[in-house]
């Protein structure tokens, strides 16, 4: 690789800022993106560090087991509904601008979740993390798509997707850590981010140099930013409760299905007619972008589906600690980091990615038949092996798809491209948890009927299993490992579906270029400032 990513000389628009066009060195590009690495692994660990401090949490502001459920989809339903709007801003004002105000509104929401008194406060200081940390997951790599040409891109996109998939499977333990330390507590789960989201912001300001935006009148498509997000959010949040507080099959779900399609259909009619749409329509005549959202949905479910399950599994029906469970999913972590961080070094060397997309679903697959063998003797050494052959498979998927879709589209389109992948990565992780979870509770709920009403049984939170006498423990660790194990054999399918999606990607040469120059080449081509 070069010293420097260096943009042409065109990358400067009219207008535009000379010296924030020069040459970014090696070591420039290394510090800008360590801010961006550190403000990501920070708003990723906010979804998943607070998993093992709820039970805590809940019971000091005094919440019910529906604000349980609250503080964990308020965050996950900003961060998944605002990823596209995020993505078209990106297409359309200053990348570092939207940067800048993404870490605001994820450091603003981070203190009022660490100083909450009240449920009501914690609610909606989650949402304001979810909505920063929808910021970072879009920005970031649509920044790094500017700054960096597809070619190079693969060794920093690796350490990305290693960034990412520690920081979602290592969440859970780091907050049981800060949970079991008496000087620490519950509030230092939020409050812990804070200074590393400023330094952050701070090497993001201090480093980062991206050419200036032309200056144009922009048309913002807030109704179909509305929409978008009223049909997701009606969307997830009908998943999140139903098997629980309705039937899957009764009337909320029929009203909240039909205000999904209603509200989704008139978004895809908004979008075909105005000049900035959210999403554009017409990347998705790129069939490398289509089958990549297919195939991230799926790699969604994996990555999201098999962390939760995984860490109640060991809890319950093996009896770890979520200490030691945490410790124990250090496999997984560590295949994800290791073939996300190969894979990216040797696509920068050779060119050639399509195979670690074929290669990583195989694994995946083969990872998921493994995990449908488990039980409650399962061995932790057995486990590891197959939670290594689950992580390398994903992470050789998961950011892979990101830089095939992204050397597909004009650099216009850039921000939405990225925006829509990653948008469909965490919807398939959404639904894949809720889904899975309710199918578990039933099945856990059929398996131990014989028993009563056992406290947890029906439920897919984990019952103390410390109060049971040993033959309930016995049949609730049991009905817990065919539960899960059976989870998994559902999974099987869903991966090999993904395998066969990535199959029919067609490989293309990857741009030597960065987005930026890209940009500036189209708009010299068309004369005219691009929307």
């Amino acid at each position: 690789m070069s010293t420097s990513v260096e943009p042409s000389a065109a990358a400067t628009p009219p207008g535009g800022d000379p010296a924030v066009a020069a040459p970014m060195t090696r070591k420039e590009v290394l510090q800008a993106l360590s801010g961006l690495f550190m403000g990501m692994f920070v708003a990723i660990l906010a979804a998943t560090i607070v998993s093992n401090a709820l039970p805590v949490i809940i019971p000091e502001i005094g919440g019910s087991q529906s604000v349980y459920t609250w503080v964990v989809t308020a965050e996950l339903l900003a961060m998944t509904a605002t990823v596209p709007l995020w993505g078209k801003l990106a297409d359309l004002f200053s990348q570092k601008l939207l940067l800048q105000l993404s870490f605001g509104l994820f450091v603003v929401g981070s203190l009022l979740a660490g100083f909450a008194q009240d449920t009501t406060m914690l609610i909606v200081a989650r949402a304001l993390q979810g909505m920063g940390a929808g910021g970072l997951t879009a920005l970031v790599q649509i920044v790094m798509a500017a700054m960096i040409p597809p070619r190079e891109l693969g060794r920093y996109a690796g350490v990305f997707g290693a960034i990412f998939a520690v920081a979602t499977v290592g969440g859970p333990l780091i907050g049981g850590v800060i949970v079991d330390t008496s000087w620490l507590g519950w509030r230092y789960c939020f409050l812990l981010g804070v200074p590393f989201t400023l330094l952050a912001m701070l090497l993001v300001q201090r480093t980062l140099k991206l050419p200036a935006v032309p200056a144009r009148k922009a048309s913002i498509d807030w109704w179909g930013a509305l929409l978008i997000t009223g049909g997701v959010s009606l969307l997830l949040v009908w998943i999140t409760f139903a098997g629980d507080k309705y039937d899957w099959l009764s009337t909320e779900t029929a009203l909240m299905v039909g205000g999904t399609v209603l509200l989704l259909g008139l978004a895809v009619r908004v979008d075909s007619k105005v000049p900035e749409p959210v999403i554009p329509l017409d990347i998705f005549r790129s069939r490398t972008v289509t089958l990549a959202v297919v195939a991230s949905a799926l790699v969604g479910v994996a990555m999201f589906g098999g962390t939760v399950f995984l860490a109640q599994y060991l809890q319950v029906s093996l009896g770890y600690s979520p200490t030691e469970s945490g410790l124990l999913t250090l496999p997984l972590v560590g295949g994800l980091l290791v073939s996300s961080t190969v894979a990216g070094g040797l696509i920068t060397k050779t060119g050639r990615w399509k195979g670690w997309l074929v290669g990583g679903a195989v694994l995946m697959t083969v990872g998921f038949a493994l995990f449908s063998t488990i039980d409650a003797q399962t061995s932790p050494v057995v486990l590891g092996v197959y939670m290594a052959v689950l992580g390398a498979g994903v992470g050789a998927l998961m950011q892979n798809l990101v830089l095939a879709a992204q050397n597909d589209v004009p650099a216009h389109e850039l921000g939405a491209a990225t925006s829509v992948v990653s948008f469909f990565r965490s919807l398939g992780g959404t639904i894949g948890v809720s889904v899975l979870g309710a199918l578990l509770a039933t099945r856990v709920a059929d398996d131990l009927s014989v028993l009563g009403p056992v406290e947890g049984g029906g439920e897919a939170a984990a019952p103390d299993m410390s109060m049971l006498p040993a033959p309930v423990r016995e049949l609730i660790q049991n009905a817990y490992a065919d539960a899960t194990a059976e989870l998994f054999l559902i999974a099987v399918p869903l991966a090999a579906l993904a395998l066969v999606t990535v199959l029919f990607i067609k490989e293309k040469a990857l741009k030597t270029t960065s987005g930026a120059q890209r940009l500036a080449e189209e708009q010299g081509a068309a004369g005219v400032p691009l929307h």
